[in-house]
């Protein structure tokens, strides 16, 4: 018998697919259709790691499936290729981008073929090329001609030293991670996306997705919308007012202090000679950090301004402070502080020994014990509405504040509009262009692409602007006869990825982004799988889906039918796998070992359920191969036989629950139960049927072993059915109890379950039994339905 050589059969079946392309997918099929894809992958230079293995098998494994039951399958691939990796690569080395990321993407390719990966390389798309970014620029214009795309001056991390702006991962404990040096906070013009347009579309339609549930939550936090009241605050001794968003407006009698955030543009007006330095000198510290850090540092830090805002309900005076731990993109970037019921207003009042006020009684059933109660309750120590119940107070002041003009219902959004202007070489070039009074103007479509130029120097200019600012030609524009400056920014990688889904409906059309009849083919999306970009990837696909819906672009409002996301594969040890720590496990190395990519991924959808983490154990990668030797050996060497009907209930069992498990995702269970039937072939013996079966359920997984069965046994690969009349087992157990506890199991023909008195003679007789019944039995009791016999001794 020739033995299993995973490598040899692999190298066969991989060279037969790459020349047969049978994994191309057209639109012209009369079967339904399935598009399947995962979130593509950055290209580095490191090549494949386990955790992209898990992601794309996943794909692989249902596409397959899908294939098998004879779907028009498309899984298409693609590469996520701008991005500072590779800038500063180039940066460090002079290698250019576009170099670097060609050979990453020619070795990620040759990784994924050895994988076996049934993807149709036809409808291969790449970030980076010129004929797919032209169309990112399209998208922008469409987004820029209907206001949706526009500037405005915000707040960047900027290094003096390096005179460059750094993203927020490139800034470490308050310095550059390149020089090490003190960052500052730099106020900039950026382009935004206003995502906020669809903000309440995005939220009410997530709990109809057939998404993880926590997926959904973590969008809809994101978008936090919440429903409350601007109140004016009219500063003591000036004609200025502070704005205020609350969420519980019935408190306002409790609030005793505002709260402005470092970056609130009125602070500057507020201050005195005797509290402007200190005040200056807290703002700037505070914007150093980030706003993560702002809201979980649990120490509250503050200044005063030296200013009072006046209560528009008490007329009592309320100091004015500057804290960290109010946000200026949340609201109005003010609070009304209400010490007595909110946590944070409560610590810093602690702190700074501001006024504390009660003006909610808590219901007498209510088991908070809290310092500062926070719930729903009766107003006191509130004027003419103490005795009120807080929601309907909340509409009474509303009323009350409007009729004054001092306040109107509001709703706000936590989630703010996106920035999408990058200082950076290596990306989209934004298609803008500014006339000598700087005002943007759209680069004409037909003048599409703007091109990346090819440049000796990626470093950013002294400015902060990137090199292509350094392009002086590249820079000059002419537009309707005018000559103009092309911007210099480039898009946020997350605008190339926003879009990618639709261009491989026809990745290759020069007329469209995506061509209208594709796109109705073959979208939305049926699967789409991944284990990172739980929010802002997943957020921006959705708002430019519905963007483009109504612009007449596409024809459906969600660009993702199913969501698939998966747990990440850790090392041994359970700790992430990286570089800087040496357990990085190479997938290459697993294969070359001998093991073959079949049992890689077979491996990695046994390793546990799809959506928890997972740790690498290098003993069940052993034991999967040789599972599938064991599947090989009954295929291949003389193995005992039997007749189909011995070993039908096994057989359709497996079909069965394989089946259903694939549905579900339950990859592991399918292995699980593939594993089972191969037991069992082994102890009773295997028919042709048992071996063309286990060929076709095993292809999913371990396509190159389960193809070479398959040619073996002259079948085609069509996915089994199972049939209900074969999972009736020809026996039923029955449990035995004496006085109440468990002393023998019968297995006894399914037609004798019938005869009642022959069940309580087998019982009886039964060697295990007699020892605990001496004599005749005071009763012996038969319950069919639950197939148990009760002996009382």
């Amino acid at each position: 018998m020739e033995r299993y050589d995973p490598i040899k059969i692999e190298e066969k079946w991989q060279a037969r697919w790459e020349s047969e392309k049978p994994f191309k997918a057209t639109e012209k099929s009369d079967a339904p259709k399935m598009f399947l894809a995962e979130m593509f992958p950055y290209p580095s230079g490191a090549g494949l790691h386990v955790g992209h293995v898990r992601n794309f098998t996943i794909v692989d494994v249902l596409s397959r499936f899908y294939a098998q039951q004879r779907l028009n399958v498309m899984r298409p691939f693609g590469y996520d290729t701008f991005g500072l990796p590779a800038e500063n690569y180039a940066i460090k080395t002079g290698t250019s981008p576009q170099s670097a990321t060609k050979v990453n993407i020619d070795n990620f390719r040759k990784q994924a073929k050895r994988l076996g990966y049934a993807i149709d390389w036809d409808r291969e798309i790449n970030t980076s090329d010129p004929a797919y970014y032209k169309w990112t620029q399209w998208c922008f214009l469409q987004l820029f001609k209907k206001g949706l795309a526009y500037q405005k001056e915000s707040y960047q991390w900027w290094c003096p030293v390096d005179q460059t702006v750094l993203a927020n991962e490139q800034v470490e404990n308050g310095c550059c991670w390149r020089c090490g040096h003190e960052v500052e906070k730099k106020k900039m013009k950026q382009w935004f996306f206003k995502i906020t347009e669809y903000a309440d579309e995005l939220l009410d339609e997530v709990d109809a997705l057939d998404w993880p549930e926590k997926i959904k939550t973590m969008q809809k936090n994101w978008i936090g919308r919440s429903k409350g009241s601007i109140v004016n605050f009219a500063v003591k001794d000036t004609q200025q007012e502070i704005k205020v968003f609350t969420t519980r407006v019935d408190t306002i009698f409790g609030a005793t202090f505002i709260v402005l955030a470092p970056e609130h543009p009125m602070i500057s007006e507020l201050v005195n000679d005797n509290t402007r330095e200190k005040v200056a000198e807290y703002c700037k510290n505070a914007i150093k950090k980030s706003e993560i850090e702002r809201q979980e540092n649990k120490e509250k830090t503050g200044v005063f301004t030296g200013a009072y805002a006046i209560n528009p309900l008490t007329g009592e005076e309320m100091p004015i402070w500057v804290a960290d731990y109010v946000l200026m993109g949340y609201g109005e970037g003010a609070v009304m502080a209400v010490p007595a019921h909110d946590e944070r207003d409560f610590d810093f009042a602690q702190k700074f020994d501001l006024k504390v006020k009660k003006v909610i009684e808590k219901p007498e059933n209510s088991d908070d014990d809290s310092a500062c109660y926070h719930g729903e309750g009766v107003l006191v120590n509130s004027g003419q509405f103490s005795g009120t119940a807080s929601e309907d107070a909340r509409e009474q002041i509303n009323a009350w504040l409007g009729e004054r003009g001092i306040g109107s219902p509001k709703t706000t959004y936590k989630m703010r509009d996106w920035l999408i202007s990058r200082q950076r070489y290596w990306g989209c070039p934004i298609p803008i262009a500014y006339d000598k009074d700087g005002n943007p103007h759209a680069i004409p479509e037909d003048q599409l692409p703007v091109m990346i130029p090819e440049v000796e120097d990626y470093k950013p200019d002294n400015t902060g602007r990137s090199a292509l600012a350094k392009c002086k030609d590249w820079l000059k524009v002419t537009i309707d006869g005018e000559e103009m400056t092309r911007e210099t920014d480039t898009l946020d990688g997350y605008a190339c990825s926003s879009w990618y889904l639709w261009r491989y409906a026809s990745p290759h059309d020069d007329n469209y982004a995506w061509n209208p009849e594709a796109i109705k083919y073959w979208e939305p999306v049926d699967v789409y799988v991944g284990a990172d970009h739980a929010v802002a990837h997943l957020l921006y696909v959705r708002f430019w889906c519905k963007f483009f819906a109504d612009q007449g672009f596409l024809p459906f409002r969600e660009p993702i039918k199913k969501l698939i996301y998966h747990g990440y594969i850790n090392a041994p040890d359970g700790k992430k796998m990286s570089k800087s720590k040496g357990n990085v496990i190479d997938p290459l190395d697993v294969i070359n070992d001998g093991y073959g990519a079949d049992t890689l991924r077979t491996y990695e959808m046994f390793i546990g359920p799809v959506e928890l983490d997972a740790a690498w154990d290098p003993r069940s990668v052993g034991g999967v191969y040789r599972f599938l030797n064991r599947c090989w050996s009954l295929c291949f060497a003389d193995a005992k036989k039997a007749e189909p009907v011995q070993t039908a209930q096994a057989r359709h069992k497996t079909i069965k629950k394989v089946t259903e498990d694939i549905y579900r995702c339950n990859f592991n269970t399918a292995v699980a139960a593939l594993m089972e039937y191969v037991n069992e072939l082994y102890k009773v013996g295997v028919s042709n049927d048992d071996l063309v079966a286990l060929a076709k359920l095993l292809k999913p997984f371990a396509p190159h072993l389960a193809s070479e069965m398959l040619e073996k046994l002259g079948a085609d690969d069509e996915w089994p059915t199972w049939d209900d009349k074969h999972l009736v087992s020809d026996t039923v157990e029955i449990v035995v109890q004496v006085n109440g506890k468990l002393r023998a199991k019968l297995s006894v023909p399914a037609e004798d379950i019938e005869d009642e008195e022959k069940i309580k003679s087998l019982a009886l007789e039964n060697e295990k039994v007699k020892k605990f019944v001496s004599g005749e039995p005071k009763k012996v009791i038969f319950v069919k339905k639950a197939k148990l016999v009760n002996i009382v001794a």
